[in-house]
């Protein structure tokens, strides 16, 4: 059996926030702030609920944020922002649906084009 590191878990979820500030990933998850700070100092123990909400939110597998190790959910996982644009497709209504689908079509036909450098 792994031992649970809170540090190495606080890191986890440090990496699961990406670039959200820990306000805005507490309200995603329905957490305290504090309680984002705490876990990610690793001063404490995420609880089940927010184990939970982390899985159900972003997709993020349970067993990979408490021990490290990759399962097959895992390895299928969304990354914060993927995760982000899932969650508003799925709350969208449908004609904000069909506006997401066909906006994401055109920008993965469109070729990628670099900007110039000002001055």
């Amino acid at each position: 059996m792994t031992d649970l590191n809170q540090e190495e878990i606080g890191a986890r979820i440090r990496e699961v926030r990406g670039a959200m500030t820990q306000k805005d990933f507490a309200d995603l998850l329905g957490v305290g702030r504090t309680s984002v700070v705490r876990y990610e100092a690793g001063e404490r123990m995420p609880d089940a609920i927010f184990i939970t909400r982390i899985n159900v939110a972003l997709g993020i597998d349970p067993i990979w944020l408490l021990t490290g190790q990759r399962t097959a959910q895992s390895a299928v996982s969304l990354a914060p922002d993927e995760a982000a644009l899932l969650d508003n497709y799925r709350n969208s209504p449908p004609a904000g649906r069909d506006a997401l689908k066909a906006t994401s079509a055109a920008l993965a036909q469109s070729p990628c084009v670099p900007r110039k450098k000002a001055g």
